[in-house]
């Protein structure tokens, strides 16, 4: 979904001159384009535009919410805030479509079905927010992206005269699993993402919600209505490409998990056999969980992303045993560790009850992870005070 058109900026100037007092021809015409998924993580959901094509006034120009820039100011720091600002850029048809050909994305296009007036309303609307005082926003994954955007317009152009198909909402998916099915979920990227994202992505998404991804917007505009007609004059394909398979590689994240699992067992089981504790692996395990949990702590209070709040992770990452890892470095341990450790197994067993419920759904390649939690936890809480 998100683009990196750098080489566009160099054009906005000078293609973005004001024209929101130009009328449109009887030949003008207002598309939904639609672009298919690329290889790079913020592609893997695809690209939405509007493109205004007027032949007789030599008009053919793309509407892009999905501009970034990533040599912006604080671009690292305000991406972690989630305050990362996008923007709306007009430009040519052709570079979009050709920047689309190289790196082998799907274009499919939607003409809308609209009188002159409605053509001039785009136009006028887009003109109007492509200038540098209303191009820029601040960008949000699921709530408010270039697919969104173009949703919004719509509604707002042609209000109640437009409705949107919206049979595919049948489903009763949330949007989380609606964002699984875009990502491969033994992927570094999908990993990451569920890891950051807490529980409000795993309620029943509306059916306007499905179209923070292009794929909904598509099919909601084509069966879509305005008043009795299709909303969707007439549509075609500008470059036909077979999405990207998803290659997996040997260091993902479940065979990793699954290693530091075995490991971890093993030293369990040799821990139990002679009564004794490797303290050294207690460090990494408190002091890593720990981390992570002090990142989603993080994200949860000190960032404006909306989703990631009430994070479930916690359950399993939890930022106290980033100091509990320096504790257990020593020999003698107090009554209250163990009684923190039977908390940590409260907490793992709760897991099962809010993936089972949908609360929240955590990345599914943790399970080796969390199996070896539990174990150790055990085994920490039955002989944490007896060992030599």
């Amino acid at each position: 979904m998100m683009k990196k058109y750098l080489l566009f900026f160099l054009l906005i100037s000078f293609f973005g001159l004001n024209a929101q007092n130009l009328e449109l021809s009887e030949k003008s015409e207002i598309s939904i384009i639609t672009a298919g998924p690329g290889e790079e993580l913020y592609e893997k959901f695809g690209h939405s535009a509007i493109r205004i094509k007027d032949t007789s006034l030599n008009i053919d120009d793309i509407y892009n919410y999905g501009i970034f820039d990533f040599k912006a100011p604080n671009f690292i720091l305000n991406f972690t805030k989630g305050r990362l600002l996008y923007k709306l850029a007009k430009y040519p048809f052709h570079y979009f479509v050709r920047s689309n050909q190289k790196e082998k994305r799907w274009v499919k296009e939607q003409v809308l079905n609209l009188n002159l007036e409605q053509n001039q309303a785009f136009f006028e609307y887009l003109e109007n927010n492509a200038k540098p005082e209303n191009a820029s926003y601040y960008y949000d994954p699921f709530f408010d992206n270039c697919a969104t955007k173009l949703r919004d317009i719509i509604t707002i152009i042609l209000k109640d005269k437009v409705t949107f198909d919206d049979t595919y909402a049948s489903q009763k998916l949330t949007i989380r699993e609606l964002m699984n099915r875009e990502i491969h979920w033994n992927t570094w990227g999908s990993f990451g993402i569920n890891l950051a994202l807490g529980s409000k992505l795993d309620k029943e998404a509306s059916a306007s919600q499905y179209m923070y991804l292009p794929d909904y917007v598509y099919k909601a505009l084509n069966k879509g209505k305005k008043t009795d007609e299709d909303l969707i004059k007439k549509e075609h394909s500008i470059l036909n490409f077979k999405e990207p398979k998803t290659k997996l590689e040997i260091f993902n994240p479940f065979s990793f998990f699954s290693i530091i699992a075995l490991i971890g067992i093993f030293i369990t089981f040799i821990d139990v056999k002679k009564n004794k504790r490797s303290k050294w692996f207690d460090f990494i395990l408190f002091f890593i969980t720990g981390l992570i949990g002090l990142l989603i702590v993080f994200l949860w209070f000190f960032t404006n992303h909306s989703t990631t709040p009430n994070n479930f992770n916690f359950l399993w990452a939890f930022a106290p045993n980033l100091l509990l890892g320096f504790i257990l470095l020593r020999n003698q341990q107090k009554i209250w560790v163990k009684k923190y450790v039977g908390l940590l197994l409260i907490l793992l067993i709760i897991i099962p009850i809010v993936w089972l419920f949908k609360v929240q759904l955590l990345p599914t390649s943790i399970v080796p992870l969390l199996l070896l939690l539990f174990y150790r936890y055990m085994s920490l809480y039955k002989r944490l005070l007896t060992f030599k």
